[in-house]
């Protein structure tokens, strides 16, 4: 497939990849946390939380990108912090498009894991823990494995969604080649130069078969993964 593509192409192909494995490995720990307390505990501002889970569906990414850029810029509440004392930089680098793409695609993770979680027998973990199981044996032998495939469909999701952010991401860490080009602004880059035409169809045919993959992907594991699971 990297042979088909000029450098730049497969450069950008790569870097996509790179930033969407790690968006969803990054986020997914507290996907399944924060999908477990709205779907298991009920608290004042419950519905609240849920809204601003949720915001990054319905705000502009370019708003989501400039957020991040007030937190995590080097003169940023958080960022500059992390400069400072750390000597870490997330603007304007790879990172940054991790953490945007993670922003980006938290939602779609959190609402696929809550559905699965709303959909295990409550009546399960009571019974365990009537027999003495603590809650994390609960959660761990019981909830984890029976919401597995909501979990596994989340993230082939969130990993697709990150594939394609593009307006977080322009603004939290730019366009610059072999650093935070993704595969949505290389292709954005392609359309303003002149004769780019072909280069960019390649990148969008690649853009509209790999999401594709991971939309069939996901509804295919969600309805063969309780088999394989042994459910």
């Amino acid at each position: 497939m990297f042979s088909l593509l000029t450098p730049m192409e497969a450069e950008a192909l790569r870097l996509s990849l790179r930033v969407a494995f790690w968006a969803v490995l990054g986020s997914l720990p507290f996907g399944v946390m924060l999908a477990w307390i709205l779907s298991r505990l009920h608290f004042p501002g419950k519905s609240l939380l849920d809204g601003l889970l949720h915001l990054p569906l319905v705000l502009p990414p370019v708003v989501i990108g400039y957020l991040l850029l007030v937190g995590l810029g080097r003169n940023g509440v958080i960022g500059k912090i992390l400069y400072e004392h750390l000597g870490v930089s997330i603007a304007f680098t790879w990172k940054g498009a991790v953490a945007a793409s993670a922003v980006m695609a938290f939602p779609l993770l959190v609402r696929t894991v809550r559905l699965s979680l709303d959909a295990v027998d409550a009546r399960l973990e009571m019974a365990a823990r009537t027999y003495g199981a603590g809650p994390w044996r609960v959660f761990f032998t019981i909830t984890l494995p029976l919401s597995m495939p909501g979990i596994v469909a989340g993230m082939v999701l969130a990993f697709a969604r990150s594939l394609g952010e593009f307006g977080a991401t322009i603004t939290f860490v730019s366009n610059i080649p072999g650093r935070t080009q993704t595969l949505p602004l290389a292709l954005y880059t392609l359309t303003q130069v002149p004769n780019g035409e072909e280069a960019a169809m390649r990148l969008c045919l690649l853009a509209v078969a790999i999401a594709l993959v991971a939309l069939i992907g996901a509804n295919w594991l969600e309805k063969r993964l309780p088999a394989l699971l042994g459910r």
